[in-house]
């Protein structure tokens, strides 16, 4: 019986040091694994789930309630708050009527103040957004859904210093927009000096990969993407975070969710690949009075395509572009929420349109290009674009065209032309007075051409080595910019520039600039000759264009006038698109 108890003892000893040992080397092997994810980039997306649960289920109350809805980020603009939201897959949208806009103090959970969320945008659960008015100083911002139940804040970042959008390009590379780099226009920097990061919670730096710069410039850094990430990426849904890291000075704050670009073809044939010919990117706030004109207009030259980058209208803009897609008009609207960022988001837009356009134009809402003589864009392009040693018969010199990536085109500013109110039958017909000399040019341009740095000042882009840009003789194409119209338009120009390295009007900085109106100052008052102003030379070739190609016989008005009939301009698109598929065929069996 002694022995027995004696044996016992024994085996539970041995069995103790055993656990002990156990633990020690399950610790070791844990450590061992987690310097692999630091220094080997073997990335694991299994390190993120638990905050990402937490946040989707952070929904506050008492009592049991099923997890709809959370806060991703919140950025802080000098006019209003941003809220990005997260749901979970089966959830559905909500809509503005059913949220509120609350603030808190710093160590309360009962919001001292509640709106009414100013807009909701986006229509799918990854990228909805509500937009909420700027609160009291001193509080944060968060949501309610209308059944009083709150959701948490998220983070708060301003707009200024941010990584705001990302993307693994078609060479899989990664390509980050961010504001507070603070770099100059136009200059490539030293690429050293930064370095891409990534991860889903930044503030825990022993969980985040890094990646070298390639390059640098404005507001764009382009890293080589690890192999972790390219790896791991589609399996985490877009919840990777991107961010930059200036050398010395730390990592920027991030709301730039990494997204999968599309592969590029090594030997693309731009003629036979790409869907359309010809297609036009532009941003727009608050012009959803103009979109009409100016996207019949250039479906009747030849533009197929456009990519409309929404940077915070609050009218009808989403409408209008609704109403143009039910005329079979192939216009997209891209929720852009990102002020001062027109280069960067001109850009952005070059690399969506790269697989699909041969050419792709740059201009605003208020430039119309002007083709003269009635030629199309389908005749100016195809004479550019000769690869076979071929020779163009436009302009004055024959030339060789195979290395041109941008055609730049000259820009005739036009004023009021006598108006004090809107002209009925749209710009190019009611404005006809200009000033004489061009002033700058936009371009036109083909995306492959483009240097990686992507550098673009809104004008003209950067190309890669090999390529050349042609300026388009006037008597071919121009630009007529309606960059002077009557005052009620005109004033509304003072509410924000759009362009990262253009001062805004009410700004007291560079005020000879040739960005402002000569004369005008920074204050929106109305000069009283203002109707009569920027008028050196009568300029009709586009109005006459318009008047005797556009107007319908039937009732004399023209497509965007409001009384002209829906289903006679969804016909007219439609014989367009027939026309530019004979013309495509006809084309294709002519290529040598």
């Amino acid at each position: 019986m002694k022995d027995r108890r004696r044996r016992y003892d024994v085996t539970w000893s041995r069995f103790f040091w055993f656990t002990v040992v156990l633990v020690f080397l399950s610790c070791v092997l844990l450590t061992f694994s987690t310097s692999r994810l630091l220094f080997r980039e073997s990335f694991h997306p299994v390190l993120g789930s638990t905050r990402r649960t937490s946040a989707i289920k952070a929904i506050s109350g008492d009592s049991p309630v099923t997890p709809v809805l959370s806060i991703r980020e919140t950025v802080a603009f000098p006019d209003q708050v941003i809220i990005f939201l997260n749901y979970p897959p089966s959830a559905r949208l909500f809509t503005k009527e059913e949220l509120d806009c609350v603030y808190l103090s710093a160590n309360s959970s009962q919001p001292r103040l509640k709106q009414p969320p100013a807009q909701t945008d986006g229509e799918s659960l990854d990228d909805q957004i509500v937009r909420c008015p700027i609160g009291p100083r001193g509080l944060s911002v968060s949501l309610a859904i209308k059944s009083d139940v709150r959701v948490p804040p998220g983070p708060t970042h301003r707009w200024d210093s941010l990584a705001y959008e990302a993307l693994i390009d078609g060479d899989n590379t990664t390509i980050v927009f961010a504001k507070g780099l603070n770099l100059r226009p136009a200059r490539i920097y030293n690429a050293s000096r930064f370095e891409c990061v990534y991860g889903w919670d930044f503030r825990r730096s022993k969980r985040l990969i890094r990646s070298d710069a390639l390059s640098a410039a404005q507001e764009i850094v382009r890293c080589k993407t690890p192999l972790s990430i390219l790896n791991s990426q589609r399996k985490v849904n877009d919840s990777i975070k991107v961010s930059v890291r200036v050398k010395g000075r730390g990592i920027l704050h991030s709301a730039a969710r990494l997204r999968l670009g599309r592969p590029t073809d090594p030997n693309p044939d731009p003629v036979t690949r790409k869907p359309y010919e010809m297609c036009i990117c532009t941003m727009v706030l608050n012009q959803a009075k103009f979109l009409k004109e100016w996207v019949m207009y250039h479906a009747r030259i030849g533009v197929q395509r456009w990519y409309i980058y929404d940077n915070n209208s609050d009218d009808d803009t989403d409408g209008v572009i609704k109403w143009l897609l039910d005329a079979n008009y192939n216009v997209s609207r891209h929720v852009w929420p990102w002020i001062k960022t027109q280069e960067a988001g001109f850009a952005h837009c070059a690399l969506r349109a790269r697989d699909s356009c041969l050419w792709v134009g740059f201009i605003d809402v208020d430039e119309f290009f002007h083709l003269k003589s009635g030629l199309m864009f389908h005749d100016v392009l195809q004479n550019v674009s000769l690869r076979y040693n071929g020779v163009s018969s436009l302009g004055n010199s024959r030339k060789k065209y195979g290395n041109i990536g941008e055609i730049r085109v000259s820009c005739y500013s036009f004023g009021p032309s006598g108006h004090k109110h809107v002209p009925v039958q749209g710009v190019t017909v009611g404005y006809t007075c200009r000033i004489l000399a061009p002033e700058r040019h936009k371009s036109i341009i083909r995306p492959e051409a483009l240097n990686s740095s992507l550098i673009n000042v809104v004008h003209h882009f950067h190309l890669r080595d090999g390529f050349r840009f042609l300026n388009m003789n006037k008597g071919v194409m121009v630009v007529n910019h309606y960059k002077y119209q009557v005052w009620e338009v005109f004033k509304e120009k003072f509410h924000r520039r759009v362009a990262t390295y253009v001062v805004d009007w009410l700004d007291e900085r560079n005020v000879r600039s040739k960005d402002r109106a000569p004369g005008l100052g920074n204050r929106a008052i109305e000069p009283q000759d203002w109707s009569n102003r920027f008028c050196e030379v009568q300029d009709t070739g586009l109005r006459d264009r318009v008047l005797q190609n556009f107007v319908s016989p039937g009732n004399h008005l023209l497509p965007w006038q409001e009384g002209y009939e829906y289903e006679e301009a969804k016909a007219e698109n439609i014989v367009v698109k027939v026309k530019n598929r004979r013309r495509s065929r006809r084309r294709h069996r002519t290529k040598p």
